[in-house]
């Protein structure tokens, strides 16, 4: 006879440790001292996705945590192994792409003699018992690490999403008022469920609840609407196409809560639950209300964050592309694409234009008779000064470029500008505190038609040519100091030296700044970064992979090729000489008044032969008769070094009533030297015109009377040419002019 309580014998039998694991309603899961996985009951399997028994692979590290939550397990490894008690929230990420919020909590597994031989790990999804305050404070705590990693409006609001379905809602809809529209910015179901087209809005979408809609009046009333459950209550609703769906798919309980920040009100938190998922209960309570009330607090917060982040991003990026050039006109024999990002947060400073526009710039210069200035840049430091420095910088240069003199000339000008363009900073005793900027330049001129490259280097990395599918940095002999810190005695022409040579066809040149190659390590790796030695390498595979692609694919491929967030601000230009060579025609003549006409004709037939309208073509031809002109009746031979007089036979006795120019052969000498070289161009749109000539002045404007005869020709090139002006030359100077093939 059995007494009170005494169990039936099959029960008893059936009262084993893995039958009663077997049938709780907890996931259990044990481990070694290695983390590795000894056991896990069924509920465990289906809690963190798992089929059949553990295998040797399975830890704990890899039980589906995500992959922000791998730290945990070692942690709770080495917390448990002392013998101390863990517990704690993660993330799990099912094999079926599903996430659930777990709450745990570790236990030292230990040997009869009382070492710690192994872990304990119990575990629920939260939310899912009977510990809510404890739920409560975790899945808020989870919240505000989601919220705090990211300035990203986009990002934080996915984030919010994650958290709260399916864990803690089936539907979750964030709205934000963009003016005084609101506009649906996340649409989340449980399960990968969709609503069907056209019943429920989507991402993008204007919402217009009716008035009495719940979710109308958490908006009115600035507060957190809870209907606990559909059946007992009705509302308008907002289509009969989302009633429909509402019905099919058994909403029964829902919360809506405003998102307000700095007594405003930005938008619109909404959770829902339906039939879904399988849970406890169907139903919010006065509980979840609160709960979700504190969640829309840290979620307008973090909107509120992003939406000023991203604005004040906007202004960084509008200033810093205001301070470039945004468009590139077409050059003939060169192709060009630009890439520029503005820099990352300061992780010590948050964001903002102060940390984010940089001193970083580029440019490309159109030049006299077709040639092509090529410019990057970079001012040490970011923030609205370096930019503003960079933007006088990058002006003053352009305006130096117009002058066509070397590359070495130019970086000259520009350091002494250098000096200038910042304000001494003194103390407050009136001593000079200030440092010049460091700014590193590298400044090249192309020739299309000759395909001469032309550069000075002022403390700037040598870009990196790609020629035939080999990646190379460019051979730079002389790189100069950067500008405005040359020593004090120490003349420009001293530091600044030009450098020549020729591009094969196709041939493509990479200028970047050091943004490119210093790159904040992954957040994922160890903390270090790359060499440069790695960088430049890792940089060059890449390049060599896409060396045939277009000039834009290149660019983007470079800003992509080094892992790690930029860590200051990058600016990529890539240029690229073309296959095909340009038309042109050169000759010399001898300076002398009948050379005019055969001038003329030599550019009457290149533009016939190149098919240049003859409206354009006779407009041409008359300013090179006025150019030419100008260079026979005014340009100097004293450049050019003389002739020596040599004389056949003894020497001559002298004779002080000689003439100092009255002996043979004086008037030959000074008709030889006076020459002039004729060089026309034919490009895309236009044609340019040159015309050399040994004389160091320069031509200009000047107004001639009612009476001259002359004093017209350059007046007339100025009225009727598209452009024109003059530079000087090794020899002498040029004297150029652009006509348009079409159009004025």
């Amino acid at each position: 006879m059995r007494s009170w309580g005494d169990l039936p014998q099959d029960i008893t039998e059936r009262m084993t440790a893995e039958a009663i694991l077997e049938q709780t309603d907890m996931a259990v899961v044990v481990a070694d001292r290695f983390s590795n996985i000894l056991y896990w009951n069924p509920f465990a399997e289906r809690l963190f996705g798992k089929s059949g028994k553990p295998m040797a692979k399975d830890s704990l590290a890899n039980l589906g945590m995500a992959d922000k939550d791998r730290p945990v397990a070692g942690e709770l490894a080495r917390h448990v192994l002392r013998g101390g008690v863990w517990e704690g929230t993660f993330d799990v990420i099912r094999g079926d792409g599903t996430m659930v919020y777990v709450r745990a909590q570790a236990v030292p597994m230990r040997h009869p003699s009382g070492s710690v031989s192994g872990i304990v790990l119990t575990a629920r999804e939260a939310m899912r018992s009977n510990e809510r305050e404890k739920d409560r404070i975790g899945l808020l705590e989870r919240i505000g690490e989601r919220l705090a990693g990211s300035l990203y409006l986009e990002e934080t609001l996915d984030r919010v999403a994650d958290v709260l379905v399916p864990q803690f809602a089936d539907h979750c809809f964030i709205e934000l008022f963009e003016g005084n529209r609101l506009i649906r910015k996340v649409s989340r179901h449980a399960h990968g469920w969709q609503p069907p087209a056209d019943a429920w809005k989507g991402v993008g979408d204007e919402i217009n609840y009716p008035p009495g809609h719940y979710a109308e009046s958490a908006l009115r009333y600035q507060e957190t609407v809870l209907v606990e459950d559909f059946s007992q209550v009705s509302f308008p609703a907002t289509s009969e196409a989302a009633a429909r769906v509402c019905a099919e798919v058994g909403i029964t309980s829902a919360i809506a809560a405003p998102l307000c920040a700095r007594g405003e009100v930005l938008g619109l938190l909404y959770l829902a639950l339906s039939n879904l998922s399988d849970r406890s209960s169907h139903h919010y309570d006065s509980f979840d209300r609160d709960l979700v009330g504190a969640i829309a607090t840290r979620v307008a917060l973090a909107v509120d964050n992003a939406l000023l982040f991203e604005e004040e991003r906007h202004t960084a990026e509008s200033f810093q592309k205001h301070l470039l050039p945004r468009d590139f006109p077409e050059f003939d024999g060169l192709q060009v694409a630009a890439w520029y990002y503005p820099a990352a947060p300061l992780p010590s400073r948050g964001q903002g234009i102060q940390t984010q526009v940089g001193g970083d710039w580029y440019d490309v210069i159109p030049l006299s008779a077709g040639r092509v200035g090529i410019v990057i840049g970079d001012v040490e430091g970011r923030g609205a000064k370096a930019a503003a420095i960079m933007g006088q910088l990058r002006a003053a240069l352009r305006a130096f470029a117009t002058d066509d003199k070397p590359p070495a000339d130019i970086l000259t000008k520009l350091d002494e500008w250098t000096r200038i363009v910042v304000e001494p900073e003194r103390d407050e005793y009136g001593a000079d505190v200030s440092s010049p900027p460091i700014v590193t330049c590298l400044y090249m001129v192309y020739d299309a038609w000759s395909r001469q490259l032309s550069y000075a280097n002022a403390g700037h990395a040598p870009p990196l040519l790609i020629v035939d599918g080999t990646v190379q940095e460019l051979d730079i002999s002389e790189v100069g100091h950067p500008l405005g810190v040359r020593a004090k005695g120490m003349h420009a022409d001293l530091v600044y030296k030009e450098e020549t040579r020729t591009l094969p066809p196709g041939a493509t040149l990479l200028l970047y700044t050091d943004g490119l190659v210093d790159r904040r390590p992954p957040r994922d790796a160890d903390g270090t970064p790359m060499s440069d030695d790695d960088a430049l390498r890792t940089l060059c595979d890449t390049l060599a992979k896409v060396a045939n692609e277009p000039v834009e694919r290149i660019a983007e491929a470079a800003s992509r090729a080094i892992p790690g967030e930029i860590d200051d601000d990058m600016a990529i230009l890539v240029v690229r000489s073309v296959d095909d060579d340009l038309e042109f025609e050169e000759r010399t003549f001898p300076a002398q008044p009948i050379m005019v006409g055969e001038a003329r004709r030599m550019a009457a037939e290149a533009f016939a032969s190149w098919q240049v309208p003859e409206e354009r073509a006779e407009l041409a031809c008359l300013l090179v008769s006025e150019v030419v002109t100008n260079v026979v009746l005014h340009a100097a031979n004293s450049n050019v070094p003389r002739r020596a007089l040599v004389l056949d036979g003894p020497p001559l006795p002298f004779d002080e009533s000689w003439d100092t120019w009255d002996f043979p052969g004086a008037d030959d000498e000074v008709v030889g030297d006076k020459e002039f070289t004729l060089r026309l161009r034919r490009g895309k749109k236009s044609i340019w015109v040159e015309v050399f000539d040994q004389d160091l002045r320069l031509p200009r404007i000047r107004s001639a009377g009612e009476n001259d005869e002359g004093g017209r020709g350059l007046y007339l090139v100025d009225q009727l040419a598209a452009r024109w002006g003059s530079r000087p030359t090794r020899d002498g100077k040029a004297v150029w002019f652009e006509i348009n093939i079409s159009g004025h």
